[in-house]
Order: C-alpha cells, then structure tokens, then sequence
C-alpha cells in the first residue's frame, strides 16, 4: 500500500430537520389543533482511531466526507428520524488539526480512541410546540439547525519507540531488517528509503519495542532539503534515538561531522528533538579501515557521556548488545514516563 501520511479533507455534520406545521382533522373531533411533529438531529461527524490502517492514503481520493441529515416532522405529531452519525476511521498516530486555524484538534494516539469533530444541527420544533391559551393555531414551526464542518489537515507521525536516524545508506534499512521482521528496499545508492518503516524488535525473553527507519536526512533538511520535513515529524513521538554513522571510506565522509549535522537538523526543526536521548551505532565495523578508525571515534563519544556501539548491520556484529541495552534503556524511559 501506498504511504501516505499528510490529507487535507472536508467534513460536515447533517443538517437538522425542520419542523412540521400541521392541525389535526379528524371526525368528531371539531376543534384539533396543532399536531406538528419535531425534526430529527443531524448526525455528527466523529473520528475513530484504528491500528488496522497504516497509511491516510484513503482520504486522498476522499477528501469530503458529510453526515447523514436529520428527516422532516409530519402530522400526527411524528417526529423526523435523526440522521446517523459519521465514523471517520483514521490510523492510530494521526494528528487532526483545523487547517484554517493551525489548531490541534485531536491526537488519536489509542486504539479505539474517539473524537467528536462536528455536531449535528438540532432539529426544528413543530408547531405543536408553540400552541398556547391566546395563541391555539400557530402557523409556524422551526427549521433545523445547519451541522457544523470543518476543513482538516490529517497528519500522520508513527508511534515507534525507536528511531533509526543518519544520513542516506548510512546502512538503516539493512540495521531494521537485521533486528526486525521489516523487510524495506535496500540497494547501493542514497534515498533507497522513500517511506518510514516499522519493526517490531524483540530482546530477551518477554521483551520487545517498536523501531522505525527514517528516511535519510541531508543539511538543510529542516528548511525542505532533500526529503525535508516530511519525514522528520515522524521522529518526534520516540522515546529513544539510533544514530546511525557510516565508518565506510567509500563515502568520503567524517563520522563526527555527520553526527553533528543531522544532531542540528533536530534542533532546527524542533528543540524538543535535540534533547531527545540517543544512541550512537557505528556501522561496517566489518571493513578494515573502519576497524581502524574505532579507537577515535569510541574515545569521542563516550568523552560527551553517549553511550557508542560498534556494530556491522551486514554481518549481524554487535547488533545483540545495541537491541538488548536499547530495549532496556526504552522500558527505563517509559517507567520514568509512569512515574511523572
């Protein structure tokens, strides 16, 4: 299936039905009276949140959604039937914001979880309502009230425990494949990964979290560079974050300035992310000359108080130790989370 994770969609509650004007006439009944019956409510537009959805790709074929409207009052004093309400499913994650106002309306981070969007109009008073001592035949009844609607910006941010963060073939996809069941695209040349991915990692004998690979991230990515923001937002719901460097000489790159820039794009694009907690993974430790640069690289980031792991996703080296004490480092920060 296709990943998508933005949608803007238009959502409107039923209108209310409008009262009804009406007397009775029946035989050997001379003087009836008024007997308009009631219009029915509008239905409302609600939200659902479900694990079974992965993607908002729905609503980009989809973009108005209205509920059913409330029916007419009849004579004999018979009310108009309510109009059902809309359930609008939506993967568990996603963020619904006012796309006029910016404001966050809802965050559906529970399976089940609901969210009441737009009321539906109440329905009109028939004339029955409105028959008094000085006033016995009222010609008038209520129309129903409009339904509420909105125009909404879906946003999607996956909710992993874990991120695997680093630039492009810093060797994500092949680390994700290697501790989960994931299977993304992996291949030789940058931006392999056009979609997050999601695994579930298991350690010990009960334990276990979920990871995500994120796409790689380039300088400027903050500003829209290369794949942008579009995927950074879905690191922002994890609790812990894999560094992920690439010791490989093919790329001509320095360890220590990739950890720095893509640290500063997490800072550009949310202040929050740069204090997030983070494990750095020194990858292709399998290769020689990366062997030889590990004694550096090992004293540097134990010298800032990060905890480092040489590890080669390729050859599966390592990769115990970095599950086992992220695994562990995750059930600590969500102990922290309970306690606070």
């Amino acid at each position: 299936m296709k990943f998508i994770d933005e949608a803007r969609i238009y959502v409107k509650a039923g209108n209310g039905g409008r009262g009804c004007v009406s007397f009775r006439r029946e035989k050997f009944v001379p003087r009836g009276g008024p007997d308009g019956g009631d219009g029915g409510d509008g239905g409302a537009v609600v939200f659902v949140a479900d694990s079974r959805m992965t993607s908002l790709l729905d609503f980009r074929y989809r973009r108005e959604h209205k509920a059913d409207r409330g029916r007419h009052g009849m004579g004999s004093m018979r009310h108009g039937k309510s109009g059902y309400d809309l359930e609008i499913k939506v993967p568990v994650g996603t963020v619904i914001e006012d796309d006029e106002t910016g404001a966050i309306l809802a965050d559906m981070t529970e399976e089940a979880q609901r969210f009441l969007c737009c009321k539906g109009g109440r329905g009109g008073k028939g004339n029955a309502h409105f028959a008094t001592s000085t006033h016995q035949a009222p010609r008038f009844a209520q129309p129903g009230e409009e339904g509420e609607e909105r125009r909404l910006r879906l946003v999607l941010k996956l909710l992993a425990d874990v991120g695997i963060i680093g630039f492009p073939n810093a060797g994500k996809s092949t680390l994700i494949s290697h501790i989960s069941a994931a299977k993304p695209k992996v291949a030789d040349y940058p931006f392999t990964t056009l979609v997050p991915h999601l695994g579930v990692v298991e350690y010990g004998r009960f334990g276990g979290f979920i990871v995500a690979d994120i796409p790689g991230l380039v300088e400027g990515a903050h500003m829209g560079k290369g794949l942008g923001t579009r995927f950074l937002k879905h690191v922002e719901r994890t609790r812990l974050l894999i560094h992920l460097l690439d010791l490989s000489p093919l790329t001509g790159r320095d360890p220590k300035e990739d950890f720095s820039a893509v640290n500063h794009e997490l800072e550009a694009f949310s202040s929050e992310l740069s204090t997030r907690p983070q494990v750095v993974a020194l990858n292709k430790v399998d290769l020689k000359e990366a062997r030889d640069m590990l004694p550096g690289l090992l004293n540097f980031f134990r010298t800032q108080g990060i905890k480092v792991f040489p590890v080669s996703a390729v050859t599966g080296e390592g990769l115990k130790e970095l599950v086992n004490y992220v695994g562990k480092e995750v059930e600590r920060l969500k102990k922290l989370r309970e306690i606070f």
